[in-house]
């Protein structure tokens, strides 16, 4: 069974792969690793630079000499710089957030992590994120990282997804079957 992947997609994919085999090559992945969360932190706290990557009226002289600064400013490797000038000289800078995310998971898959989303009713504690995540990790056999919310509409429990893998203990889930239940009564 195939899967329609858009051309942003796969483009993303294929770039982040690279620059992925390129840094482990050169052991200079955790540095780029580091570099690329510099540069996304960077992208979402100046609306001023997001907008400079995605707007593509601008030459590739302006973009280069941007990234350059950007690059010598924040000390990122050679390995990053010369990346970013690459994706500007293909005219691909504005897929810079999509192969970033795919570069991260791809560090996070290498060292064994899993992503996982966990929505609470309620806010948790570090301690009781710290041993949920301690719980689960042993049970799956890998490191869990959560991307954890608050949903109050939950009213109690919890909503944990691993990949396509979903628990939901959530009161509102119980009164929606209780629901179904009773209708199809």
């Amino acid at each position: 069974m195939s899967t329609n992947k858009s051309f942003s997609t796969e483009t993303s994919e294929r770039y982040s792969r690279a620059l992925f085999e390129v840094s482990k090559e050169t052991n200079d992945l955790e540095k780029v690793e580091i570099d690329i969360k510099n540069f996304q932190f960077l992208l979402n706290s100046s609306s001023e630079i997001k907008n400079f990557i995605k707007d593509p009226s601008q030459s590739i002289f302006q973009q280069n000499k941007v990234i350059n600064l950007i690059s010598d400013k924040l000390g990122f490797s050679k390995n990053l710089k010369n990346f970013l000038l690459l994706i500007i000289e293909k005219r691909r800078i504005f897929f810079v957030k999509k192969i970033f995310k795919n570069f991260l998971k791809l560090c996070s898959i290498k060292r064994g992590e899993i992503n996982a989303s966990l929505i609470s009713s309620k806010e948790l504690s570090k301690a009781e994120l710290d041993q949920i995540s301690k719980d689960l990790s042993s049970s799956m056999g890998s490191n869990l990282k959560f991307d954890f919310k608050v949903d109050k509409d939950l009213i109690g429990g919890l909503k944990l997804q691993l990949g396509s893998f979903m628990i939901d203990t959530s009161i509102k889930n119980k009164l929606k079957k209780f629901e179904l239940a009773m209708l199809e009564n």
